[in-house]
């Protein structure tokens, strides 16, 4: 919420971003109690609601304080009306516009609004929410807060199913996508045994049976409905070839496990992705502490098999991270190789044991429940 109301002070429009039930109605309103001035709701989805912005300029024109808009996607007609309304120099109204679509997908909506609007990406909850103590719970289901909060294990994995049934159904059609339910949720059920690996259209292609320009497309539909995670690959001036394509990452570990038809933490345990599931969630937890910007994270490669699970990068300082679901982390000449190549100020190996300690000089064991304590956020 600090984040959001920070924004608020800086910017006349702020946009929170985030997937269908992952919280974004609930912020709106902690931020709107404590509001120090009036504040007023639209949901976009509500008939009433709808009809009371038939004529947007004139509904809008004489609010004044904190004004909500809940799913924004749904009228797009808004953001021209927006633009204007906060160009009057007159003007103190704050707007807070909530959407279950990333910027790529609203772009040609919102570009009237460059400049005038800033962009808040929630991803549900962290450790930071739920404590250090809680982190296989965390992981098993997930941050969706009625998935994690679920009464039991098998109470979460049905909530998921269904919310992967509804979104793809409902929410994806209301993107403005024509694909079948059915097809899509193949892929994304593909991408998931593809989870934490470098992207790879053409072997994903021909599994699928399409034409590699068509994966791409599916891919970035489920990116730009915040979903899937594309971690782009960084370049350094060397000799070596370097891995040129990203990442791929299904966001949320619990949809993960859904989508693998993990239920339970011994099924996880045992599966053959529990390592990629785990650098996936621990890899959020990090995300969401450093508080870093998508244009300021990335990960490395070369094609004689150095690599770095997470670069972060910004102006001058260079911090490197690396997922092991271990209890006793290694340094590793991979490790070391991208500590020298990459100049990096520090690099965390997040493990799974319960101890921080030194590795090396430059090189540290985190324990992914002690990441509060022991990652600081950039800048700070």
């Amino acid at each position: 919420m600090r984040r959001v109301v920070g924004l608020l002070e800086r910017h006349r429009i702020v946009g929170i971003l985030g997937a269908r039930q992952v919280g974004k109605t609930t912020l709106a309103r902690a931020i709107a109690e404590q509001w120090p001035g009036a504040t007023i709701r639209f949901d976009l989805e509500d008939p009433d609601d709808l009809a009371r912005l038939a004529e947007p300029k004139l509904a809008l024109a004489g609010l004044h304080g904190l004004v909500v808009l809940d799913e924004i996607q749904r009228l797009p007609g808004l953001f021209p009306v927006l633009r204007v309304l906060v160009d009057r120099p007159e003007s103190r109204t704050r707007f807070l516009i909530l959407g279950s679509a990333s910027p790529s997908l609203i772009r040609r909506s919102s570009e009237t609004l460059a400049g005038r609007i800033a962009y808040y990406q929630l991803d549900g909850f962290t450790l930071d929410e739920v404590g250090g103590d809680h982190w296989q719970r965390l992981w098993l289901r997930g941050g969706f807060p009625r998935s994690f909060l679920a009464p039991s294990d098998a109470a979460s994995a049905e909530w998921r199913r269904e919310f992967a049934r509804t979104f793809l159904e409902r929410d994806v059609p209301q993107l403005g996508s024509r694909i079948p339910a059915h097809t899509l949720g193949r892929f994304w059920s593909m991408l998931a045994h593809y989870h934490a690996q470098v992207w790879n259209g053409a072997e994903l292609a021909r599994a699928f049976g399409v034409a590699e320009s068509t994966v791409r497309r599916y891919l970035d539909l489920l990116a730009g409905a915040l979903v899937i995670r594309q971690l782009q690959p960084w370049h350094e001036n060397i000799k070596k070839r370097q891995v040129r394509s990203p990442k791929v990452y299904v966001v949320d570990s619990g949809l993960v496990h859904t989508l693998l038809r993990i239920g339970t933490m011994d099924d996880l345990q045992g599966h053959p992705k529990v390592g990629a599931s785990w650098e996936g969630f621990a890899m959020s937890q990090v995300l969401g502490r450093l508080e870093a910007r998508a244009d300021e994270v990335f990960f490395w490669a070369t094609h004689a098999g150095a690599e770095l699970d997470l670069l972060v990068v910004r102006g001058r300082q260079r911090l490197g991270f690396e997922f092991k679901r271990t209890s006793a982390p290694r340094v590793t000449r991979s490790m070391r190789s991208a500590c020298e190549t990459l100049r990096l100020d520090r690099l965390d190996v997040i493990h799974a044991g319960s101890a921080t300690f030194p590795l090396s000089h430059g090189i540290r064991a985190v324990a992914c429940s002690r990441v509060l304590e022991d990652i600081a956020p950039l800048g700070s």
